[in-house]
């Protein structure tokens, strides 16, 4: 079949960045950057340009799955009585127990009109405030930051403005990792205009710190003394614009009366940073011709992140640093389509149009464009305060979609407490692996990116319009259509007689409907239409009627969209983190993202070359407290908070400080024994963001001895393996799986408990890892429990499994790798020897850049060989293509050289 080219925008973070998706019509077949987005003018990330590798048809949802009781295993069935089923179900809760005992939490991974049918669905139809997102996780102490000190929800920069500033403050942001190609835009800038100054405020030293002239590793949760303590030294050296606070701004006296204590010296102290980097800090914002801010999930995962965003939203009221190009505080959005979901509506506070749920005219004016009598007025649930209730047994039907809460929530323990005992659990994903799938009363499969059409505002409020380019598979279909149909099914049940409100046959007429609720708002997007997205492409909004070109900036004529028209100053004083170091949880755990994967890993998952650069968690502490521990690189440990506990190896990072801990975010419980990261992770939230302080958590590490291991290493069918053998290592102490390779993937195992399990169990796993019948080669030594199976097909590995010690593991992982069988192999398979022969070769080492696999020792290889950052480009091609791998070659090279000079 002929090639076609689709454009449409990646599925990943708030970039938004234009993909052109090829395939036959039938399949994806690969993807490009779109060199006509704004965004990212052709550039991809190393997931983006590797979305045509995920998705696999076997992790994927292809028909409504529906059990009639708790105790029954899922069956197939068809969209008419699921949807019945369903409808009927939220109907008879609705009659018993009232509206707000249903509830939705859905996803920054929707679609604008997706959103949009879920809000009016719950608002209009069910009569219930009990939806919300999970972008609640990552974006809404953003929301609150704007909404107090500037009037509306609304990041007033443009991505253009980060190449034109003159001064950059990058705060609890791993820019490289989580927004990789704007980072990349960033690096040219730089390049280009070396006397660009970049700050980076962040407790660890990450790849985004590599582009900075200062790195301040403040102790964690302390930014809002950092900010005030910034202002006190502006106001004493006079570097605040008096002019522009007078005219546009309000509140100013109390803060400054509020920061006068906040002196350098205290600052200091508090932030655990030196009074000399302070003041330098304060010196070049307080002199830059222009000064932007950027942030992320730092700021907001906190108990005061709302006070964060409105401490750091100060800095730039106070020096008219706001409206003008390559300045303003800047907000970069976590997922797809977070902003989207701000835009209808979907949060429990909030309605279509930036307006409130709690505010009556708002409600009002909803409820009349919707021709409903009215909008309730209770207070709607926030996601941790929703999981709360269903725990509670006040939810009683739950309807999720488009999201894992069974991962991504903190404090996993009550999360699948809450699930396993909700009367009724309505699940609508892509993905039939999620943690959250297990849950699932009816299973309803969704279409996925390149499958679905529709339209998603990135974090410079650029809309673009998501085009399909092939079919669902099997039965799954597009969120809103899903929507729409059980709510007219409801509605039959609820409302008889009366016209639809959803009688919606596109994507297009929802966007259609919901615009019309924005006109005359801050983000007015009534001049948009996909029509017009297509003919013009993506625009920033505002939009308004009759417009032909978007808004780059906001705020220029100094005018917010407050009652009095002036911005806001706010005056909170700092306060300290919920969870305090103490004798029992003496070290400070921070999560965050790894530069190839993507949330819980149910799409970047399916991907094995998404694995080769960071291929299990690992925990990350400072060598003196390695040492202090006495602990050794790769061991395995307990990680303990006031919640749970997580087995992990544990390394050397000295890129966090002494006290601290790092941990990757994504690993849940399909891909790490227990409950996942999120298992430690604290759930008290912001007072007024109610967003969850996912990024402080107090904990201790201990040695654990498990001296049985385990590994095993399979080609093929990696999905229904994957499906089929993790219920078998619930009775390890330790499991983690993921994927490995590049040309022929492989599901990996590593595991590890205290004795050797059953036999019985052992030659189970061995039957789903095709190691019992045809050309294996086996040893076992029932008296010391150790065992060695390998398959050869061709003359190659397909399969492997070390039992009891796993000395031999990576000279084996690295004879599969190369498709050899080494002549040695059979002597040591049929011997009891535990280490590889002693001419073993090196082992196979981390792949450094993904995109033209160039791994980790190629690099190393070339640095002794002289070659600096440019010539390992030019020779090996690492860095040449998206260059997420950039920062790291030059830390080698400076390792490298380092060396060289002791």
């Amino acid at each position: 079949m002929t090639t076609q080219t689709t454009a449409s925008t990646c599925c990943y973070c708030g970039v938004g960045c234009g993909v052109l998706i090829e395939h036959d019509g039938e399949q994806i077949l690969g993807v490009q950057g779109d060199p006509e987005h704004p965004a990212n003018f052709g550039k991809l990330c190393s997931k983006g340009a590797t979305l045509h590798l995920t998705g696999d048809l076997d992790a994927r949802g292809l028909y409504p799955e529906l059990r009639l009781g708790k105790s029954l295993a899922r069956g197939r069935t068809d969209w008419d009585s699921a949807l019945d089923h369903a409808a009927s179900v939220f109907a008879e809760t609705i009659r018993e127990h009232g509206p707000d005992s249903v509830a939705f939490y859905i996803s920054g991974q929707l679609l604008t009109e997706d959103y949009y049918a879920f809000n009016k669905l719950a608002r209009a139809l069910v009569g219930t405030n009990n939806i919300d997102s999970n972008s609640r996780l990552c974006m809404s102490s953003a929301v609150v930051g704007y909404q107090r000190s500037l009037g509306a929800d609304a990041p007033p920069c443009s991505y253009e403005d980060i190449e034109q500033s003159d001064c950059l403050l990058i705060v609890g942001s791993n820019m490289a990792y989580a927004h990789p190609v704007l980072f990349r835009r960033l690096e040219e800038a730089k390049a280009r205009r070396p006397q660009m100054q970049v700050i980076v405020v962040d407790p660890r030293r990450t790849d985004t710190c590599e582009l900075a002239d200062m790195h301040l590793a403040i102790l964690p949760g302390t930014d809002v003394a950092l900010f005030h303590g910034i202002l006190h030294i502006l106001l004493w050296e006079g570097w605040i614009d008096r002019r522009y606070i007078d005219a546009h701004t309000e509140g100013f006296d109390a803060l400054k009366n509020l920061v006068r204590d906040y002196t350098p010296g205290i600052v200091a102290d508090t932030c655990g940073i030196s009074v000399e980097s302070l003041q330098a800090c304060a010196g070049l914002i307080g002199k830059a011709p222009s000064f932007l801010s950027l942030w992320c999930m730092g700021l907001n995962q906190s108990t005061s992140g709302s006070a964060k965003n409105s401490a750091l939203i100060n800095l730039h009221l106070a020096t008219g640093q706001i409206g003008r190009v390559g300045a303003g505080p800047f907000s970069l959005t976590g997922q797809p389509n977070a902003m989207g979901g701000r835009e209808t509506g979907s949060l429990s506070n909030l309605l279509p149009g930036h307006r409130e749920a709690g505010n009556a005219q708002h409600r009002a004016e909803v409820a009349r464009y919707w021709q409903v009598d009215a909008l309730p007025e209770t207070p709607g649930l926030t996601a941790v305060e929703l999981f709360d209730a269903v725990a509670a047994g006040k939810i009683k039907a739950l309807w999720i979609a488009c999201t894992n809460p069974a991962q991504s929530l903190p404090d996993q323990s009550k999360v699948h407490a809450a699930l396993t005992a909700c009367p009724f659990v309505v699940v609508q994903e892509a993905f039939f692996t999620t943690e959250t799938c297990e849950y699932a009363d009816l299973l309803l499969p969704a279409a996925s990116w390149g499958e679905k059409d529709g339209s998603v505002t990135n974090s410079e409020r650029r809309v673009s319009h998501v085009r399909r380019a092939i079919a669902a598979p099997g039965e799954a279909r597009a969120d809103w259509s899903i929507t729409c149909d059980f709510a007219r099914r409801l509605e039959q049940r609820l409302r008889p007689g009366l016209p639809s409100l959803f009688d919606f046959t596109s994507s297009e007429a929802l966007f259609e409907e919901y615009k019309q609720l924005t006109a005359g708002r801050d983000l007015d997007l009534s001049g948009l239409s996909h029509a017009l997205l297509d003919s013009l492409g993506p625009q920033q909004w505002p939009f308004p009627k009759g417009a032909r070109q978007g808004t780059a900036r906001l705020y220029a004529d100094g005018q917010f969209p407050t009652e009095s028209g002036r911005a806001r100053f706010l005056a909170e004083a700092y306060r300290a983190p919920r969870e305090k170091r103490e004798a029992r949880f003496p070290l400070t755990l921070n999560t965050g993202r790894l530069r190839d994967q993507w949330h819980g890993m149910s799409r970047t998952g399916t991907a094995a070359r998404l694995f080769g650069h960071v291929e299990e968690a690992v925990l990350g502490l400072h060598p003196d407290e390695m040492r202090r521990r006495r602990l050794l690189n790769g061991e395995l440990v307990k990680l303990r908070s006031r919640r749970g506990s997580l087995i992990v190896p544990v390394q050397a990072d000295d890129s966090v400080r002494s006290g601290q801990a790092w941990l990757p975010m994504h690993w849940g419980k399909r891909f790490l024994k227990g409950l996942g990261v999120n298992v430690l992770t604290q759930p008290a939230f912001d007072p007024l963001s109610k967003q969850p302080e996912l990024k402080q958590a107090g904990v201790e590490v201990e040695q654990v001895e498990l001296p049985w291991q385990f590994f095993a290493l399979v080609e093929g069918d990696i999905q229904q393996r994957f499906t089929a053998l993790r219920p078998l290592f619930d009775d390890f102490a330790y499991a983690s799986l993921s994927l490995t390779g590049r040309e022929r993937p492989a599901l990996q195992i590593r595991a590890a408990s205290a004795v050797a399990p059953e036999a019985e169990l052992l030659a189970s796993i061995d039957a789903l890892l095709n190691l019992t019948d045809g050309p294996v080669l086996a040893y076992d030594d029932p008296q010391r429990t150790v065992g060695k199976r390998v398959r050869i097909e061709d003359g190659r590995i397909t399969a492997l499994r070390l039992a009891g010690e796993t000395a031999a593991r990576d000279w084996l992982k690295s004879l599969w790798s190369s498709g050899q069988a080494d002549a040695d192999l059979r002597r040591w398979l049929l011997a009891p020897l535990s280490a590889p022969p002693g001419n073993a070769g090196p082992a196979a080492g981390k792949t450094l850049c993904n995109c033209l696999n160039v791994s980790e020792s190629a690099v190393c290889a070339g640095i002794l060989q002289g070659l600096d950052l440019d010539g390992l480009k030019q020779q090996l091609k690492c860095g040449t293509s998206c260059g997420s791998c950039v920062p790291e070659i030059r830390r080698l090279l400076a390792t490298q050289a380092v060396a060289i000079s002791a």
